[in-house]
């Protein structure tokens, strides 16, 4: 397998990066290629894996429809759709939807509609739903995002109130926000109007979603690099308002007051929103999702469950897992490992990017490491 390298983040490799892909094909599965992998993840008692989906390099976020698509962005330049027809638990059918775009990180479905976030635009494939295999021509919504690289890559859903977040990372690991875009979740109607600033502070979100009592919105942020080992945790956020500011780059975590721009802060970060809970430091805590399906126990429901990429400039690596909370009257009061194995002595056997609820209640998980997508199902 692949060893740990320092450089892992700004890697893409995968083992399907050779194949001759055709735009609609059907992919069978050779178990024995994913056995090393499959043996080393632990689960809780009850919980089972298996493999979902392969040949789709660089997996990473996922929007699964009412049709039982499942839409699977990437950080190159495609764009997947993958289908369990058969209803046996890997999804044979695959379609690329798109081959020149722009590190389409973020899918999310709205009706029939797929739309897709490049580095600087959303663009839709009106009416997919509809249509597959054949792919519509995608229309432009709106084209006005920076185009920097450096945590330009988006995460894309539909909240409560119909309108589409958008996020853009600082394009830094650690400044002053060189424009209003940057360190910020956005939203905007489903037509790309209406774009409004709804959080700032934010250095990088890759993942976010709504409580399912409350419609509030809770995300995943990735602290900056090069205060230590230890420091400053990745966070989860509670951003029940709009206009909140939580604290980047002047504070980090609870109570990390930045070296080099914590004194600039206008208002003392009087004003700085802590997280709401602390995650672990450097683990990349990226997609997450609160578990409303009603397969798992009960005491998963509403649950937050994390996927954490894994740390790149750690001495001893961190992450390479899933990780769940707890809450209580809405309050986080656990933080505890869920799925481990990805990280086994030493050694990266996966990186887990994003979480997603399909219809029977069992969890889809991305790994752009191996280009594949994990299924997790409870039955004791």
């Amino acid at each position: 397998m692949i060893p740990f390298h320092p450089d892992f983040p700004m890697q893409n490799s995968v083992f399907h990066e050779n194949l001759i892909i055709h735009p609609t094909d059907a992919v069978e599965m050779d178990p024995d290629m994913y056995h090393e992998i499959l043996d080393k993840i632990s689960l809780p008692d009850g919980f089972h894996i298996n493999i979902y989906a392969t040949h789709v390099p660089g997996a990473r976020s996922l929007s699964y429809s009412k049709n039982r698509t499942l839409y699977i962005g990437t950080r190159g330049d495609k764009v997947y759709a993958v289908r369990d027809s058969d209803g046996d638990g890997f999804a044979e059918n695959r379609t690329i939807i798109a081959s020149d775009l722009t590190m389409p990180n973020g899918v999310a479905i709205l009706e029939d509609d797929l739309y897709v976030a490049e580095i600087s635009r959303i663009i839709k494939f009106p009416r997919i739903e509809k249509t597959l295999p054949d792919i519509p021509d995608y229309e432009i919504l709106y084209d006005g995002f920076p185009k920097d690289t450096a945590h330009g890559w988006k995460f894309i859903r539909f909240g409560p109130d119909g309108k589409l977040y958008i996020p853009v990372g600082a394009p830094c690991n650690i400044c002053l926000p060189p424009g209003d875009f940057y360190a910020a979740i956005h939203r905007m109607n489903p037509d790309g109007t209406s774009l409004e600033k709804f959080a700032s502070g934010v250095r990088n979100t890759v993942g976010f979603d709504w409580d399912p009592k409350t419609g509030d919105l809770w995300f995943t942020d990735n602290g900056r690099d090069m205060l230590g080992d230890n420091a400053p945790p990745d966070e989860l956020n509670h951003a029940p308002t709009p206009k909140m500011f939580f604290g980047y780059p002047y504070l980090h975590g609870g109570n990390i007051i930045d070296p080099e721009f914590g004194d600039l802060s206008p208002d003392g970060c009087k004003n700085c929103t802590p997280p709401a809970r602390e995650l672990g430091p450097h683990v990349a805590s990226l997609g997450m999702r609160f578990y409303t399906g009603e397969m798992f126990p009960d005491s998963y429901t509403n649950a937050i469950i994390i996927a954490e990429h894994g740390s790149w400039n750690r001495k001893d690596p961190i992450g390479y897992r899933l990780t769940i909370v707890l809450r209580e009257n809405g309050i986080p009061v656990s933080y505890e490992p869920f799925i481990e194995g990805w990280l086994y002595n030493g050694t990266v056997y996966g990186r887990p990017v994003d979480v997603e609820v399909i219809q029977d209640g069992s969890l889809l998980i991305s790994d752009d490491m191996n280009g594949i997508v994990y299924r997790v199902w409870y039955n004791l």
